[in-house]
């Protein structure tokens, strides 16, 4: 399986800047957590995390891209320090050369852009530098938000995955978006 490239340095385009998340990240997580209630909802898990299982993740964050299993992003304004957002990059199925993402932005940024321009950074580095051929999105159908900075960053629209997932003990919905390689020469 082949492993996740190093980022030299942060994927930048002058308004925001997208890195390795880092330990010194977990209390703005923790923040953005508290000042939104439904984020771990809208994530689809059943309650949001403790500093305790983020500093966990963090210690396995590493060795997960060296396999090649799972990379996790930081999002920041450009030239700040405070993590803004993440990007999770998940289900990598290097046969097929795919990998599912998952987004989130802090409620004092939202609505800014920042979400849409740092999805566009990340999907074009996976799709360039780590030899993928399609990154893909899935969330909640009347997720707008999501949808639009998905849709903005280039993002295809594929339609509707009826009773797809399971989460708090329900089937729930998922629209689907993805990103290929052949969009970034069309762009």
């Amino acid at each position: 399986m082949p492993s996740i490239p190093d980022l030299i340095q942060p994927l930048d385009d002058e308004q925001v800047q997208v890195r390795f998340a880092a330990e010194r990240d977990i209390p703005e997580i923790l923040i953005a957590h508290q000042d939104d209630p439904e984020l771990h909802v809208r994530l689809g898990v059943e309650r949001p995390p403790s500093g305790a299982e983020l500093g966990r993740r963090m210690e396995q964050s590493a060795a997960e891209r060296v396999a090649g299993a799972s990379v996790w992003f930081t999002i920041l304004k450009s030239g700040a320090q405070d993590c803004c957002g993440q990007i999770d990059v998940h289900e990598i199925d290097w046969d097929h050369a795919r990998a599912e993402l998952d987004l989130w932005m802090a409620p004092a940024v939202r609505g800014r852009g920042l979400g849409r321009r740092a999805l566009g950074l990340a999907a074009a580095w996976l799709l360039t530098a780590c030899g993928l051929e399609r990154v893909g999105i899935l969330t909640e159908p009347d997720n707008q938000a999501m949808t639009a900075a998905a849709s903005g960053a280039g993002f295809v629209s594929e339609g509707v995955l009826r009773g797809y997932l399971r989460e708090r003990g329900q089937r729930v919905d998922c629209a689907v978006l993805s990103l290929i390689k052949s969009d970034l020469r069309s762009s």
